[in-house]
């Protein structure tokens, strides 16, 4: 197993750009795009006969400068016959540019520990510091979801749960073709709110970022916007994105807004003079007409946090 954890919440993930690793052009493309993650996809997006020269192409693009802050690989699920040399090869080639690997389809804490191990073996045999490439683990299908919380915890190195929709909808027989989207005729709620909270609170319960998934229909950037505020609402840390359009909607979506953030800044301010000995260690008071206690602090501190995480301060500075 891994022994150098680090802290998920560290690092931003408001958006995370999807990048075929069969493609040069779109390699070549993604590297100066703003997104603050990407995945070079050896998955879904390259077909079978490319999936070894993508590995290829995928080591050479490692090599070169990322804009994007966090770059990963999505390599194959454990259900195929490419896990293996997707990992032995690309981390392999490219471990030290990497910084978590996605696996997708995830089943079972099961699939995470073997990732961790080959992961372990690889880092190894090529001198790279143990434990320093993460795991990312995407549920996908109804066995994922109710062992969300075990595959959460299976690892140090693990650092989000992402939510898959297409294979998810799939998996439960949800009646739509437009992944990310609402399906046609429910008219009751969300219908993805339970799979989206139940994937947010094991993510949380293990310290772990929760990234949403894609919205497909990438010329309905309303579409996409709907989506993603629905999921920063319920306190997702991001979404991933699979066109550049999206990315600027997703970073200012997963931004605390200036407002929000100023004020949580008071609140923080002000509870710390009251509840001081020489404010009066007073317990609760009131900010902008509204009651502030240590709960109310908590989501203050989270606002705050994630405000200078993306880089805004405060009003006037």
């Amino acid at each position: 197993m891994s022994e150098t954890p680090t802290d998920p919440s560290a690092q931003v993930r408001r958006t995370v750009l999807a990048v075929p690793g069969s493609s040069e052009r779109f390699l070549t493309k993604a590297r100066g795009l703003a997104a603050d993650a990407v995945f070079l996809d050896l998955e879904d997006a390259v077909a079978p006969p490319a999936k070894a020269e993508a590995r290829r192409l995928i080591v050479a693009a490692l090599a070169e400068d990322w804009a994007a802050p966090i770059v990963t690989v999505r390599v194959n699920d454990w259900t195929t016959e490419w896990t293996y040399a997707d990992v032995v090869e690309v981390v392999g080639g490219a471990g030290v540019h990497i910084d978590a690997v996605v696996l997708p389809k995830v089943q079972s804490r099961e699939h995470i520990v073997a990732l961790d191990l080959l992961l372990t073996q690889v880092e190894r045999t090529h001198g790279l510091a143990v434990g320093g490439i993460g795991i990312e683990a995407q549920i996908e299908d109804a066995q994922g979801l109710l062992n969300a919380a075990a595959i959460a915890g299976a690892s140090p190195r693990m650092r989000s749960l992402v939510f898959g929709p297409g294979d998810f909808m799939a998996s439960v027989g949800m009646a739509s073709t437009n992944v990310g989207e609402q399906p046609e005729g429910y008219d009751r709620g969300d219908a993805f709110h339970h799979v989206l909270f139940s994937i947010l609170v094991a993510a949380r319960a293990h310290g772990l970022a929760a990234i949403d998934g894609p919205y497909v229909a990438i010329r309905d950037v309303e579409g996409f916007r709907r989506s993603a505020r629905a999921s920063a609402a319920l306190g997702y840390d991001g979404k991933w994105v699979l066109h550049p359009d999206q990315i600027a909607a997703g970073n200012e979506i997963f931004t605390p807004r200036q407002a929000d953030f100023d004020r949580s800044l008071r609140m923080m301010e002000a509870y710390a003079a009251a509840t001081a000995e020489a404010g009066g260690a007073v317990g609760a008071i009131v900010v902008d007409d509204e009651m502030v206690d240590e709960a109310g602090m908590k989501v203050a501190q989270r606002i705050v946090a994630k405000g200078r995480a993306a880089g805004l301060v405060a009003s006037g500075e």
